[in-house]
């Protein structure tokens, strides 16, 4: 696979396999995606791959919190930024309702709440969920190299024939997530990505992009 078909095919999958992610796999995955760009080659991310028992039980731990009214830990830094303007706003909008139209879950349906938390909780069946930190020391920068790294580390899984899904709702229940990998109160978590092999017979899922010249202005060039 190169390069190109990498980034069309790289998609959120939110429908995994329980079929488990071989570990020589993940190790080549992970040890290929060292080589991504950070300022000053500081790399200030620090990756936890969960699977087996102990992902089973932080599935179950975080699924127990959400039924019971749980609204989470206190956030660290915004999902999605208050007051969101058009374009954001209607990209947002959008991708949101055809997401959860994907999954079954009409905008109208009064425990949509519980399905869509429970779903998420789940990693969407995932067998290895990745948990992301960056460095509490670090600035905004560096977070952006984080999202350089998880990128490479996406692309890298396409080529192997695995999928996956960025999940930052995994910061609500951050503490949950720290207590069980064992990270520090110098990390702050930045997102969970399920990884697995897409489970068959479910329809894929492509949420629309802004067209090119919305985005890129050619100057000189």
């Amino acid at each position: 696979m190169d390069v190109y078909e990498a980034v069309d095919s790289r998609r959120a999958v939110r429908a995994f396999s329980d079929k488990p992610v071989p570990k020589e796999v993940l190790e080549r995955v992970l040890g290929a995606a060292t080589r991504a760009p950070s300022g000053g080659n500081l790399q200030p991310w620090r990756l936890f791959a969960v699977g087996g028992e102990p992902l089973a039980e932080l599935k179950r731990r975080t699924t127990a919190r959400a039924l019971a009214g749980d609204p989470g830990d206190e956030p660290e830094y915004p999902m999605i930024p208050a007051g969101l303007a058009s374009p954001y706003r209607d990209r947002y909008s959008a991708a949101a309702a055809q997401r959860y139209q994907a999954l079954g879950i009409e905008r109208g349906d009064a425990d949509r709440g519980r399905k869509i938390v429970t779903m998420n909780s789940a990693a969407f069946g995932a067998p290895l969920v990745l948990y992301c930190y960056v460095d509490r020391a670090m600035g905004t920068g560096q977070w952006g190299d984080a999202g350089m790294y998880l990128q490479t580390v996406m692309l890298l899984l396409r080529a192997e024939g695995l999928h996956s899904c960025p999940q930052a709702m995994w910061t609500v229940y951050r503490k949950t997530v720290s207590e069980l990998v064992g990270a520090d109160d110098g990390l702050v978590l930045f997102c969970g990505m399920a990884v697995g092999f897409e489970k068959p017979g479910v329809p894929p899922l492509r949420t629309g992009r802004a067209d090119l010249a919305e985005i890129v202005s050619f100057i000189g060039v």
